[in-house]
């Protein structure tokens, strides 16, 4: 350990602490500095003496220098002797050396080298030193350039010369007059304010006025001012961008969405030659869906991408925004001969892309680009939205119609079964016979209960339709015709299947669509029925798909639409379900049905969109 001696000597406050911070010498300056002699604190603790002291002053570098026995430095401030003191504690074994130095000088040095340094930093703004009446002691390079005129016909002139010159209004003229005062009498250290002028073109600008003491043998305050045009529209432009985001997020038309989108960059951003293409998902090409004006006028409408085709393909295949400064410099363009010389590409998620373009080469620049991926990721969560809600409407209106359908359902059973069991009851009523029959009807108990039982399998088979079907195979028209017939009450001679044919369906359904369809003609046929089968679509190029044509008792063109929904109000609905189940199973199939009359009469009942029919040659 060093000699006390040698200790003493040193000008600057030194202690020593031991491994558990208790003091284990402090020279003279120590004890001047902490006010306490050297046998009032040699070996108490020193957070224990200074508890509120340590604390403030010496933060966690003593604990680190102990722990880490790493060297430490840091500055603190006497607040009773207004000294500023650089500390540096050195570890060892046995605890810490900290020696402190008073840097008081230095600090004002720096402090008055930071406040030169601050204008010197800003020299390429509008520097303005003024007295103490408020004249103009001197002004920069760029004061003269914002105020177009020349410095000898500033200085020592009254500071109002620089308002009316930059054609400051006088409600803004007296705030600023304001805040050199402030600073000037030391009510502020600084002010700052936004204030609106005219530059030098005549146009409107936006400064940024800041004011700072100095000591100067003439001046007491510096102005310095900041163009912040371009950050104040950048602003705007931002704060615009987010209530354009209110009204994407409004719309549920991923087509309008594009339209507000692209015109926003048009009238906002200032681009008027801007698409938006998406991705169409079943062909695998890009659709423009929207355009500005001006692109339209330049181009005479947006092209179609395919894959591989053009820059705007490439991005949206990358996923991320490209900013092209000249396209002449880039190869592989989609058209060569395009006018546009600079692009920016924004990949919309995966669903499309937005591009912007214009006439001249580095026309964008990277606030270009920062705005433009804002528009489309905000573009992007209100398709994404939109999606959303499409898929929650559908599902709704899905589940309306499943009740309404099932609430009618549970009509037909009940009011159908009623008729049935009471039908029942009635013959049992009667005088026993040896063979009996309901008085209301022909059918025997046993052909009624197969009624009751065939529609509880209707409102079975009903009620799958919320789900996917079966495996689908491929089967032959004809041979599904003839099993259905079979488990209809349709004589076997009684259908006609002009044309063979083969589709892919779930067997079992697709023979339940059938037999339901030749039943409900038997139910409305008062003679023997036929019934006849065909193909359409084929020879006009309509949607393919099959038809059920009877010539039972035909139903009037007012019912058409209403025998597809069951109901327990209309006649043909007594035995089942009838056409409502036909157009159950096919909708379960993504087909469409529909019910008119034939030429001669009868009903003709159409399956259509069975995209996978096909006709075959030979039977």
């Amino acid at each position: 350990m060093r000699s006390i001696p040698t200790v003493d000597r040193v000008t600057d406050p030194f202690f020593a602490l031991d491994t558990g911070f208790r003091f284990t010498y402090l020279n003279e300056r120590a004890e001047t500095l902490l006010e306490r002699t050297r046998s009032e604190l040699i070996g108490r603790v020193m957070w224990d003496e200074f508890p509120q002291t340590v604390e403030t002053q010496f933060p966690d570098g003593f604990h680190r220098a102990m722990d880490e026995q790493v060297p430490v430095s840091f500055e603190i401030y006497h607040t009773e002797l207004e000294t500023w003191f650089e500390a540096r504690a050195y570890p060892s074994e046995t605890g810490l050396s900290v020696y402190m130095r008073d840097v008081t000088e230095r600090k004002a040095q720096e402090r008055t080298l930071a406040q030169h340094a601050a204008v010197v930093e800003a020299v390429h703004d509008a520097v303005v030193t003024l007295d103490r009446n408020r004249e103009i002691v001197t002004v920069n390079g760029a004061t003269e350039a914002i105020l177009d005129t020349d410095r000898s016909t500033l200085v020592g002139e009254h500071v109002e010369t620089l308002t009316t010159l930059a054609g400051i209004d006088d409600r803004h003229a007296v705030d600023i007059g304001q805040a050199i005062t402030d600073v000037d009498i030391g009510n502020a250290d600084r002010r700052q304010l936004e204030v609106p002028y005219v530059g030098p073109n005549g146009d409107d600008r936006m400064g940024e006025f800041r004011f700072v003491p100095i000591e100067d043998n003439t001046a007491t305050v510096a102005a310095v001012v900041r163009d912040v045009t371009d950050q104040h529209e950048y602003d705007r432009v931002v704060e615009s961008l987010h209530e354009i985001t209110r009204w994407l997020l409004e719309s549920d038309d991923p087509e309008e969405i594009c339209a507000i989108a692209v015109h926003a960059g048009s009238d906002l951003l200032d681009l008027p030659i801007s698409g938006i293409w998406l991705l169409e998902e079943e062909q695998g090409y890009l659709e423009p869906v929207a355009g500005t004006a001006g692109a339209h006028d330049e181009f005479g409408g947006l092209p179609r991408f395919n894959p591989g085709e053009g820059l705007v393909w490439d991005v949206f295949e990358g996923g991320e925004v490209e900013l092209f400064d000249d396209l002449e410099t880039v190869d592989e363009l989609y058209n060569p001969d395009t006018p546009l010389r600079s692009e920016i590409i924004a990949p919309i998620g995966t669903r499309g892309v937005l591009m912007t373009g214009a006439l001249d080469p580095h026309r964008f620049d990277e606030t270009d680009v920062d705005l433009i991926s804002t528009l489309v990721e905000n573009t992007r969560a209100a398709l994404d939205r939109a999606d959303r809600e499409r898929v929650l409407r559908e599902r709704t209106d899905e589940l309306e119609r499943q009740t309404e359908r099932l609430e009618a359902v549970a009509d037909v059973l009940s009011n159908d079964l009623k008729r049935q069991l009471e039908s029942v009851a009635d013959a049992l009523e009667e005088d026993a016979a040896e063979e009996w029959e309901f008085p209301l009807a022909e059918d025997t108990v046993e052909t009624t209960l197969d009624r009751a039982e065939r529609l509880v399998d209707d409102v079975r088979e009903f009620a799958r339709n919320g789900t996917a079907v079966g495996t689908r195979s491929r089967l032959h028209l004809e041979e599904a015709v003839t099993d259905a017939v079979s488990q209809s009450r349709l004589a076997e001679d009684a259908v006609i299947v002009e044309g063979a044919a083969a589709l892919r369906a779930d067997p079992d359904r697709f023979a339940h669509l059938l037999q339901t369809a030749f039943d409900s003609a038997v139910a409305r046929g008062d003679t023997d029925v036929t019934v006849q089968i065909g193909l359409v679509g084929f020879d006009d190029d309509g949607d393919r798909g099959i038809f059920v044509l009877d010539d039972a008792e035909e139903i009037p063109p007012n019912a058409h639409d209403r025998v597809l929904d069951p109901t327990a109000d209309d006649d043909t609905a007594i035995d089942g379900l009838g056409l409502a189940l036909v157009r159950a199973i096919a909708e379960a199939h993504d087909w469409d049905c529909t019910v008119t009359n034939g030429e001669n009469g009868g009903t003709r009942i159409e399956i259509r969109d069975v995209t996978t029919l096909e006709r075959r040659l030979g039977g």
